[in-house]
């Protein structure tokens, strides 16, 4: 067996089951892990480890009463620092909540710990999930942007820090990190987990993120998380699948959408090249690939999706800012003041203009399985004062629509680069199932050299 801290979910939950290796072993490795590599990575904010190894040795005591709790028992979880946590400091990467301690558990950590899952710890955040940028460094080039807002939890996820940390998506705050970062992030269908607990940056597009290193791992994540929640009103009552079922009932390769348009247009030749060898790679193994367009309402995504966000994050930080404004870095800070000023009848509109292209995002993927496009422009940019670019999530972010990113090579600098699929809202099944295939076929499994 290798060593505890290289194992995915899947792998460490398995050999936890079988008693091949326990809780303890598994909290010990990762703890040491973390106190090698995150001093010159700076992944993490706030890390409890008596907590840790108490709750891990419970973990291990129940195995021997009843048996695992649930798929992920005594597997530790990493959580961006914007998720609540009782009786661990919250502070969302901001002096204004420098000393916030919640009492109750965001509804996404109480199903981590009822499916057996142990709360690792809090990775840093850009302020508030926006895009001043966190300490993280990127663990394949320290002088490049691990990306954000969840830079903590994709540097962790790439370092074998943990196996599965979960981020937050209200532009491309995962799957660009997770990209960068050569792992896989998955946003799932706005409200397919429910968000309370959840420090908000737009009430209306945030969705939470996981980060993991295989398409498995994540329909792992996703089973735990996923499900109504009646203190979230966006989070409807939509069923829960079976994911790791569905991903075994893929009965050949998928029919792909490529979609060039705007995708290919913003990308370096060595993206699309890149791109357009891995779905050669992806045809050659059976994929029917059919190239579409885009619905005509994708001209005014991006800026409509800006001005939902910059009113909601001025909505949920008015008081805060009116009495506290010189705490707030500098791109928050501008965000709210945008926001402010942005009358209500042009968020009116741009929530309008959304719906439209929520419903033509949908028709667009329904002429195929999925669809298929660049995951990032470029590499990570050399640039620690950045996070980089969200245009290429930003539109799935806008329309709710679920999507993934998953590595598919190095650029010529050495540094990740990654495919990104997206699916029909609330079929998330289909899509896992579609990117493990590609996974399988692109073959592509990357670890930094220097913390392999």
């Amino acid at each position: 067996m290798p060593e505890p801290f290289q194992l995915s979910v899947a792998e460490a939950a398995g050999e936890i089951r079988q008693g091949n290796l326990s809780p303890v072993e598994l909290a010990q490795s990762l703890l040491a892990r973390i106190d090698a590599l995150d001093p010159s990575l700076k992944a993490w904010v706030t890390i409890d480890r008596e907590e840790v190894l108490s709750e891990a040795k419970r973990r291990e005591d129940e195995l021997g009463q009843g048996g695992p709790k649930g798929p992920i028992h005594g597997v530790p979880v990493g959580l961006k620092d914007i998720y609540y946590t009782a009786g661990m400091l919250t502070a969302c990467g901001s002096r204004i909540n420098a000393d916030f301690v919640p009492d109750y558990d965001a509804t996404t950590v109480s199903r981590i710990k009822g499916a057996g899952g142990i709360i690792l710890g809090k990775a840093v955040t850009t302020e508030f999930a926006m895009s001043d940028p966190s300490p993280a460094v990127n663990p394949w080039n320290a002088s490049h942007t691990p990306g954000g807002s969840s830079s903590g939890s994709s540097v962790a996820v790439a370092a074998r820090m943990c196996a599965a940390a979960l981020g937050s998506q209200t532009g491309g705050s995962t799957c660009r990190p997770a990209a960068y970062n050569g792992i896989v992030g998955l946003k799932p269908t706005y409200g397919r987990i429910s968000r309370y607990g959840v420090v908000p940056v737009s009430w209306s597009l945030d969705t939470v993120g996981i980060l993991v290193r295989t398409v498995a791992d994540a329909a792992v994540m996703l089973q735990v998380l996923a499900g109504h929640d009646p203190q979230d009103p966006g989070c409807p009552d939509q069923p829960v699948p079976d994911y790791l079922e569905e991903m075994g009932r893929l009965n050949g390769p998928p029919r792909i959408g490529l979609i060039r348009e705007f995708f290919y247009d913003q990308s370096t030749v060595e993206v699309r090249s890149h791109t357009d060898a891995a779905v050669e790679k992806l045809a050659e193994a059976g994929a029917i690939i059919q190239e579409i367009s885009l619905p005509e309402s994708f001209s005014s995504a991006h800026s409509c999706q800006r001005v939902v966000s910059n009113v909601e994050c001025a909505a949920f930080h008015e008081e805060s800012y009116r009495d506290r404004a010189d705490e707030f870095g500098p791109r928050i800070r501008s965000s709210i003041e945008v926001g402010m000023l942005i009358p209500s009848v042009r968020y009116v509109q741009a929530q309008r203009a959304r719906r439209q292209f929520r419903a033509d995002m949908m028709a667009m993927v329904q002429q195929v399985d999925v669809v298929l496009m660049p995951g990032i422009q470029a590499p990570a940019p050399r640039d620690l004062n950045t996070t980089g670019n969200a245009m290429f999530q930003q539109p799935w972010t806008s329309s709710g629509l679920p999507s993934i990113v998953v590595p598919s090579g190095l650029a010529e600098d050495g540094l990740p680069l990654a495919i990104q699929l997206a699916g029909l809202p609330w079929d998330e099944g289909k899509l896992l199932a579609a990117a493990g295939w590609c996974e399988s076929v692109l073959g592509v499994n990357l670890s930094p050299p220097d913390y392999s």
